[in-house]
């Protein structure tokens, strides 16, 4: 699926979250501490690691390709 980021970044958990991938901010910073959360093919331990626009994350089997929005 693709992300439309709106700024400079949006922080790992919030992605999951806004994403649907995880439930609640807290189901999604248990994804991360529990290392079921990859960046670019890397495992991602920080919950708040910045995703910027261009950055492929994964988790529970799906895929999300951040792109930045159009710009206005």
């Amino acid at each position: 699926m693709d992300f439309e980021l709106r700024g400079e970044f949006i922080p790992l958990d919030a992605l999951l979250k806004a994403t649907g991938i995880a439930s609640s901010g807290g189901v999604a910073k248990m994804m991360v501490a529990a290392g079921d959360v990859q960046v670019n093919g890397h495992r991602e331990l920080r919950k708040t690691c910045k995703i910027r626009a261009g950055q492929v994350v994964s988790a529970l089997g799906r895929q999300v390709r951040v792109q930045a929005a159009p710009q206005a």
